[in-house]
């Protein structure tokens, strides 16, 4: 539980990032990375994601064994069990459902820049994929002060980032804020 306010869920940021802050390109990551991927579906799997409609759109369809809350000013059609909201304060303050099928512990938010950038002052924790290369994009997490942070825990690896390309070194690390 977040422990500025115990009644409301740890809010976290869930995001890799190049070391440029580099998120994404056209819509899409500019990478492919499969630890990555496997590393979000851990962290994320039977939580509450938050997103902007973009990230929303980016999907091809609801992610398995989440609840899916999508943050837009334009009426969307979506399907059932995926929340429309306005503002990250009606995201948070949505309630759990009593049976228990999502953890009510944490909340994660998963993009994009803008969602990312108003949540921020209000995260507990991030959990970062930590990409060792500058990666051309056209979206970018938002700075943050690292001094408000300490680091939790780190895993360190390396993979290449496309096809046919060497290998870049990357780390799933998890600040928490101070």
């Amino acid at each position: 539980m977040n422990s500025e306010n115990p009644s409301l869920p740890r809010l976290a940021l869930i995001a890799a990032v190049a070391a440029n802050g580099t998120i994404g390109r056209d819509g899409g990551l500019p990478w492919h990375l499969p630890q990555d991927l496997q590393y979000f579906k851990a962290r994320t799997s039977g939580h509450r994601i938050i997103m902007g409609r973009r990230t929303w759109e980016s999907f091809p369809r609801p992610l398995p064994r989440r609840e899916h809350v999508v943050i837009s000013s334009q009426a969307l059609a979506l399907p059932e069990g995926v929340h429309l909201v306005r503002g990250l304060d009606e995201a948070l303050c949505l309630p759990f459902a009593e049976n228990g099928a999502m953890a009510a512990d944490m909340v994660f938010v998963i993009g994009g820049s803008q969602v990312y950038r108003a949540a921020l002052p209000l995260a507990t924790d991030l959990f970062l994929t930590e990409i060792g290369a500058e990666v051309e994009g056209d979206t970018r997490f938002p700075d943050w002060d690292r001094t408000a942070f300490v680091e939790v825990a780190r895993e360190a690896h390396a993979a290449p980032l496309a096809d046919g390309v060497a290998a870049v070194p990357f780390a799933f690390v998890h600040y928490r804020r101070r």
